[in-house]
């Protein structure tokens, strides 16, 4: 009798800590899991404000030709498509092109056949740190940006 006890006790013993075991590494992964989620979710919401706000910039810039020389204000209105960036870098390019295909110096006397073609090109960037440091890979990701509009004449 006293060894059927002791088999009996051993056992479920053993299977007790079997599915100890078994609940640490399932937990572990779905922690890692629910980790990966909230960095993905992190770089995406991120990758879609520097969009929008190189969208936005562009979009004010092309308003007329003096609102495309305002680099002023194109990275006002990029900076304010984005709040929750702060340190977010944009760059405002004005460029000009004959309708022709020929190059323009945005002077009207560069195009005598054709007219001249106005554009804004707004560029944004922002550095990501991660939530979670893992070893071996990249301690911060650069997200970027860019959007091009023709100005309205």
């Amino acid at each position: 009798m006293r060894s059927i006890w002791h088999w009996a006790w051993t056992s479920s013993a053993r299977e007790s800590g079997e599915a100890l075991v078994e609940l640490a590494v399932a937990t572990s992964l779905l922690v890692l899991i629910c980790l990966g989620s909230v960095e993905f979710g992190q770089v995406a919401y991120t990758s879609t404000e520097v969009s929008g706000s190189a969208k936005a910039g562009a979009q004010y810039g092309a308003q007329n030709g003096a609102t495309a020389s305002d680099s002023n204000g194109i990275t006002s209105a990029a900076t304010a498509a984005a709040p929750n960036l702060s340190g977010m870098a944009v760059t405002a390019t004005y460029a000009c092109a004959c309708s022709d295909g020929s190059a323009s110096t945005c002077l009207l006397t560069d195009c005598p056949n054709s007219h001249i073609e106005e554009s804004v090109i707004v560029k944004t960037s922002y550095v990501l740190t991660p939530i979670v440091k893992i070893p071996g890979l990249a301690s911060t990701l650069t997200v970027t940006g860019s959007s091009i509009r023709e100005c309205g004449q």
